[in-house]
């Protein structure tokens, strides 16, 4: 789940996007509650990510297996039930090729899944084993919860309400008092980023594609393409500036991109494979 950018943290779903409708009862999940129902949760106990369709009587029938499981399990684990077709966001993220398909979630990080309807008795078996994959790994298995930082809270109340100045400001507050709060950083980081890519025209690709010596426009067209969950284009596209530039242009894109690699784990393959990109094309 990892990437540059986490949408469901904006609370502004795509448009159109809603709940999984009657099948899913109250375990429907979208893109502007996934990270606080599946992300935070999971940090507690494994959430079962369903990602459904309407259309399918297959994946509706899974649906309702895994409503009777969890109901009988007594809070072992969660569920959340996705209608793919509404919250395209999240089946991206996730990487889901067909449906319906099951994942299951822990830590905030994928942990199993599987594709297609299957028996209950084998759905039965499945979640025992995640359940028993994760016993005494999360924070709910007596390990006391650390206190919500108010300053946090504040910020992200604000980016629930749609206010990405007033959560800029709420962080860069933290920062002034706390210069070294890592969290603090990365989340200014990804609002910024936010911020600016939002503004940036869809035709922004087109126009570096049509003009490759207009260096403003690589810098939005890559932007762009990192806001849609492609950084590999975003980082080819900065990289062949680089290589093809010198002087003030070469600095401008080269800074560009090692701002957008911040915005990842370093420890991504594709963020590695870039670096070493940048790393030939410099020298």
């Amino acid at each position: 789940m990892s990437g540059a950018v986490d949408l469901s943290s904006l609370k502004q779903p795509a448009a159109g996007a809603g709940g999984a409708g009657g099948a899913a009862g109250d375990y429907s999940v979208t893109e502007a509650d996934f990270e606080t129902k599946v992300l935070r949760r999971s940090t507690q106990v494994p959430v079962v990510v369903v990602l459904y369709s309407q259309r399918s009587p297959g994946s509706i029938e899974l649906v309702r297996t895994l409503e009777r499981l969890v109901a009988a399990d007594g809070g072992t684990w969660d569920l959340a039930t996705v209608e793919a077709e509404a919250n395209m966001r999240i089946a991206q993220a996730l990487r889901v090729q067909g449906i319906p398909t099951v994942i299951a979630i822990a830590g905030g990080q994928p942990l199993a899944d599987f594709e297609g309807a299957q028996p209950e008795q084998q759905v039965r078996q499945w979640l025992n084993a995640v359940v028993d994959a994760v016993a005494g790994k999360l924070e709910s298995n007596g390990e006391p919860q650390p206190a919500e930082d108010p300053r946090f809270t504040a910020a992200e109340a604000a980016l629930e309400q749609g206010d990405l100045a007033g959560a800029e400001a709420a962080y860069e507050a933290i920062l002034a008092a706390e210069p070294a709060n890592e969290e603090a950083k990365a989340a200014l980081r990804q609002l910024r980023f936010l911020g600016r890519a939002q503004e940036i025209p869809a035709s922004a690709i087109a126009t570096s594609d049509a003009d490759p010596s207009n260096v403003d426009a690589a810098l939005d067209a890559a932007d762009l393409e990192l806001f849609h969950q492609r950084p590999e284009a975003a980082f080819d596209r900065l990289i062949a500036v680089v290589r093809r530039t010198a002087g003030d242009e070469r600095t401008k894109a080269r800074t560009r991109l090692l701002e957008l690699f911040e915005l990842f784990d370093q420890a991504e393959p594709f963020v590695v494979a870039a670096r070493r990109k940048l790393a030939a094309a410099l020298y």
